[in-house]
């Protein structure tokens, strides 16, 4: 009887290796999984942030050149502007710096309106 006992634990003992094996197979196989989630996430995330930058290069490309535009054409519009004061101070400009000097030079004194004066 005492080997049909041994051979009894001997059965439980090997049963109990192998399920013991099939625990660990069964942690190494989570532990490889959640790994390659992971690193497949990692992926999709860069995948992701990639697209997203990419559109916002376009889109500030897009925003970006109707700035340039604006600006040119303000620039454009300035320079005629200064053209037309260029254009004007040197047709009527030496007429002004005369008036001046005539002003300066040939003084009216005038009494002011406010002042009463008492007869």
């Amino acid at each position: 009887m005492s080997a049909q006992n041994s051979a009894g634990i001997q059965t439980l003992l090997d049963a109990e290796r192998e399920a013991q094996k099939i625990v660990q197979q069964a942690r190494e196989y989570r532990t490889k999984r959640v790994r390659d989630a992971k690193s497949e996430a990692q992926k999709e995330i860069e995948e992701y942030k990639n697209q997203k930058e990419a559109e916002f290069k376009k889109f500030e490309a897009e925003h970006s050149s109707g700035y340039k535009k604006a600006e040119e054409d303000s620039n454009k519009e300035a320079d005629v502007k200064l053209q037309e004061i260029k254009q004007a101070g040197d047709n009527k400009g030496s007429k002004v710096v005369d008036d001046l000097i005539h002003a300066v030079v040939e003084v009216k004194p005038e009494a002011s309106e406010k002042i009463v004066v008492k007869t």
